[in-house]
């Protein structure tokens, strides 16, 4: 075989590794390499020297380990063996991805659990060429990025649901609003995922959601449009008269109800009775503390909010429910450090008073005053 007086790589865009077709060079060879590529040189299975783009004239001087290996006599004409393996490091941006069935996830605000499934893509690109040929080529003469994407495909889908279910419960967003918080959704997954691709010298580029879908007509989702339906309403009007609304209809439905005989006619009158004393005690207890007060409610009074120190930055701020969500899931525990206002400084989450039995004894009880 003649020996090579050229060697370079000229592929398509899909291809991510590249092992030139000849192994036979010699002294003097002409090495290109294209912008965003890296040529290895390879023998006996193991990675000698590396070329960054450019057109580089081999000799012994630019080939320093391998020669040490071969023991290459100097001369123009001086043939030697070794692989020419280029890593192409273009990005793509069209990896596909999707969950195949529905993932079930616990709406933080309602605690509904209901089914969902998740479209988008991401890009990829070879960060670290040489770790990328070590731990994934092996003696393949080439590698695709479709390849990248069924070895990936996995493990993804795999951490998806786990990552949904994090990002909703730390930012407390219903699973009806999802699909209004898609960007930081996918700077989040983008975030967690990169560790997993990085251990082979590959960068997640852009990872994003690009749907998020809820069947409609699903019972979980019906019952989580009610659920919010219902607190919706309750904030709007009020407590006290959401009840006196819920007892009218049931003496409505009572009194329509003509086939229940004198038993719903008692039911109705009870009703009746019991809404008659609450709106008699409601009407003298506001008459009797505020002559002038006004024909609504006062506003629901606003519960604290905590902020927390999770994965090394404050986070928050939370309600009691989504706290109380985040250590039943295993990511607060009683040294957690939390601060609301009123605290003067931050302090573990298991020394305060209402989330002191939330760690099963853990926190020890106060000490007795005389000691």
């Amino acid at each position: 075989m003649a020996l090579i007086d050229v060697v370079k790589c000229e592929v398509n865009d899909k291809e991510f590794v590249y092992k030139f077709p000849s192994d036979d060079l010699r002294i003097g060879t002409q090495l290109v390499v294209y912008p965003a590529q890296t040529a290895f040189f390879v023998k006996g299975g193991q990675v000698y020297d590396e070329f960054q783009s450019g057109t580089h004239t081999l000799k012994t001087a630019n080939i320093p380990l391998l020669n040490k290996l071969i023991n290459l006599p100097f001369g123009s004409e001086s043939p030697f063996k070794a692989e020419v393996w280029f890593v192409n490091q273009i990005s793509k941006l069209d990896v596909k991805w999707g969950t195949p069935t529905p993932i079930q996830l616990e709406d933080p605000r309602y605690g509904v659990i209901v089914p969902v499934r998740a479209f988008g893509q991401y890009g990829i690109k070879v960060k670290e060429p040489r770790l990328f040929l070590e731990t994934l080529i092996g003696n393949m003469t080439s590698f695709t990025s479709e390849k990248i994407e069924q070895y990936f495909k996995g493990k993804v889908l795999a951490q998806l649901s786990t990552l949904i279910s994090q990002k909703i419960a730390l930012s407390n967003v219903s699973i009806l609003e999802i699909n209004a918080h898609l960007i930081d959704m996918s700077e989040y997954c983008n975030m967690q995922l990169n560790p997993t691709f990085n251990k082979y010298g590959i960068d997640v580029i852009e990872f994003s959601f690009m749907s998020i879908n809820i069947p409609q007509d699903d019972p979980s989702i019906v019952k989580l449009k009610e659920a919010k339906d219902l607190a919706a309403r309750m904030k709007i009007t009020g407590k006290d008269v959401y009840q006196m609304e819920r007892s009218f209809d049931v003496m409505q439905a009572a009194a329509q109800n003509e086939g229940g005989g004198m038993m719903n006619l008692g039911a109705g009158l009870g009703a009746g009775l019991g809404v008659g004393a609450q709106m008699g005690n409601m009407f003298a207890q506001t008459m009797s503390t505020n002559p002038t007060a006004p024909s609504t409610p006062p506003p629901l009074p606003q519960e604290p909010s905590y902020f927390l120190h999770l994965n090394n930055q404050q986070q928050g701020g939370f309600n009691f429910q989504t706290v109380a969500n985040l250590i039943l899931q295993g990511q607060v525990n009683a040294d957690t450090l939390a601060w609301k206002r009123g605290m003067p400084s931050w302090a573990k989450i298991g020394t305060l008073q209402e989330f002191s039995n939330s760690f099963g004894g853990q926190m020890p009880p106060p000490l007795p005053p005389n000691l």
